[in-house]
């Protein structure tokens, strides 16, 4: 099997969420750091300038959004509880809730200062004011729009009440072993305490033990490379062998929620849960991108 490799960046929640789950999964990974916002000039000859992260690569298969990189997690390790397809209604329900009004909640709920000292310690303060710029005209053209200030505290607190009240007799969310929930609540609430330093949390102690319990995992065995070598990772081999009937046709795929920057291919496969489509670039050869059909908008031409 080819290198697992995930493209991310440190203060990235949704990295943070697939970065808990290789560690949980005991999966060895390599690591290559991005902007933190577009133009990512080296990942786009494996993904087009799909602008979301992570992104995560095995070879010359390229796996965009956190539910198509979860579902090859899961598979990789044999958890299938780690795929959001393969739990019950519930779960998913409370996933999707969780994986945008509550994780925009946060977002919002997070304290700013503390984050926008941490990007500029990183970087410059130019670079704190393009990223700045680069999230505000997202949210300007996002088709979900996040509540205001007030009503985000609120929706943080209905979901920290809700977790306390899971957790009151079980170690996590859903029963004795983590799945896919865990993972999508644990980010946001990362964004919060972890990242943003505010102790808000900590008055919820079930919430607050758990939050431990999911860091505890830890990231997995990590080795840093470059995005050179990732990218001729995808150009020594051929994609994966697919499941799934397509016709070739040539599509245009992007979220249907923000950043939603098309991505162009010819499809190759589709299954209930995703879309697969062929990129052919001079620096990596021909990669196959995976997709889910959950948050995802096709069209043809």
């Amino acid at each position: 099997m080819s290198d697992l490799i995930l493209h991310h960046y440190a203060m990235s929640p949704f990295a943070e969420k697939i970065r808990a789950m290789l560690g949980y999964a005991d999966l060895s990974w390599l690591s290559v750091a991005v902007p933190e916002m577009p133009p990512r000039k080296a990942l786009q000859p494996l993904a087009g300038k799909y602008r979301k992260i992570p992104v995560m690569q095995i070879g010359a298969d390229v796996f965009c959004d956190t539910r198509a990189i979860s579902s090859e997690i899961a598979r990789l390790c044999g958890k299938p509880e780690l795929a959001l397809e393969n739990c019950s209604e519930e779960v998913q329900s409370f996933v999707r809730h969780t994986d945008l009004q509550v994780f925009l909640a946060c977002v919002l709920s997070a304290p700013g200062g503390t984050l926008l000292r941490k990007l500029w310690k990183g970087s410059s303060l130019l670079n704190v004011a393009r990223f700045l710029r680069d999230r505000i005209n997202m949210g300007r053209t996002a088709s979900v729009k996040a509540a205001g200030p007030k009503r985000a505290k609120v929706i943080v607190r209905e979901q920290l009440e809700d977790m306390e009240g899971r957790l009151a007799e079980q170690p996590f969310l859903f029963g004795d072993k983590p799945c896919i929930a865990d993972f999508s609540a644990y980010h946001g609430m990362w964004f919060i305490r972890d990242l943003g330093e505010s102790r808000f949390i900590d008055r919820y102690s079930k919430v607050s033990e758990w939050m431990n319990r999911m860091r505890g995992f830890g990231h997995g065995d990590v080795t840093v490379i470059s995005a050179d070598q990732a990218l001729d990772a995808a150009l020594a081999v051929q994609p994966r062998a697919l499941a799934g009937d397509a016709d070739g046709a040539l599509i245009t795929i992007a979220p249907d929620d923000y950043g939603q920057t098309a991505v162009q291919g010819k499809l190759v496969a589709e299954t209930d849960q995703g879309w697969v489509i062929a990129r052919e670039n001079s620096r990596v050869g021909r990669v196959h991108v995976h997709f889910p059909k959950q948050g995802y908008v096709v069209t043809t031409g």
